[in-house]
């Protein structure tokens, strides 16, 4: 499973359900846009840190971005944008779960919904 943003910032937030959703997965992933967006939140050199232990410690794998990720997101956010949102890190996200086929789990479903090819898990806190 993919994990979206949001799903780290509930973690961080002490959100235990969030936490359970995520140590229950045998193999975890994010997107290269993904693992952006957690250290650049970082407000210091300690949480910067603190976050790459995390992912070291539950062993997530860094999906990189490739061409066909790179062409589906711009898609996304042709089709997406004006009528759905869609802004370009989230286009990004999405496209990396459906290259990779796999299951997107995040909070923010209004950002994703639109996307009829991914598959979404609505984590709701």
């Amino acid at each position: 499973m993919i994990f979206d943003t949001d799903i780290f910032i509930w973690i961080q937030r002490g959100n235990l359900k969030a936490a359970k959703i995520m140590e229950k997965e045998e193999q975890r992933f994010l997107s290269l846009q993904t693992y952006l967006e957690l250290l650049q939140g970082a407000k210091n050199k300690s949480q910067h840190l603190d976050t790459l232990a995390f992912l070291k410690d539950f062993d997530f794998k860094i999906l990189p971005l490739t061409e066909n990720i790179g062409h589906r997101a711009a898609v996304y956010v042709e089709e997406y944008a004006i009528s759905h949102g869609v802004r370009a890190g989230d286009a990004i996200i999405a496209a990396t779960a459906v290259e990779h086929n796999m299951q997107l789990c995040s909070s923010n479903a209004k950002h994703f919904k639109a996307i009829k090819e991914l598959r979404l898990k609505v984590f709701t806190p």
